[in-house]
């Protein structure tokens, strides 16, 4: 179990970083560049996972045994468009349904997000299994 929790806590700060290009990049592109913002959060989370990948599969994740690093990309990036669509989902339910200001729901939706991604890629991804099972 300690192992597991050193191992949330890499993501957790691999996370934070990621989490302020998204966030950042998202008030840019629609405070500055006047763009929509689930445009602006599209494309900040886009650029983010791209960090994410990189830094993740370094710090945090253990290679998995028999899987190539292309067919890795291709499982991390179909887990981040998954997580982009509950972003997004997030983020039009609490910014157009619910009113609330799109810079608060980001917040939350970012935590969702984030439990979402830890969990998927531990599954599919982690080649150290046995720290599930401690």
């Amino acid at each position: 179990m300690e192992k597991l929790v050193r191992q949330f806590m890499k993501f957790g700060v691999v996370g934070l970083i990621a989490f302020a290009i998204d966030y950042g990049l998202m008030v840019a592109l629609t405070e500055l560049a006047g763009i929509n913002y689930l445009v602006s959060a599209t494309i900040s989370f886009t650029v983010s996972v791209v960090f994410n990948y990189a830094a993740s599969m370094r710090y945090v994740f253990t290679h998995k045994e028999g899987l190539s690093r292309r067919r890795e990309f291709i499982i991390f990036v179909v887990l981040s468009v998954i997580g982009l669509g509950l972003n997004d989902l997030l983020m039009w339910i609490g910014a157009s349904l619910w009113d609330i200001s799109y810079l608060i729901v980001k917040i939350g939706a970012t935590a969702l997000v984030t439990i979402y991604n830890f969990i998927t890629r531990k599954i599919f991804l982690d080649g150290d299994t046995g720290a599930v099972l401690e």
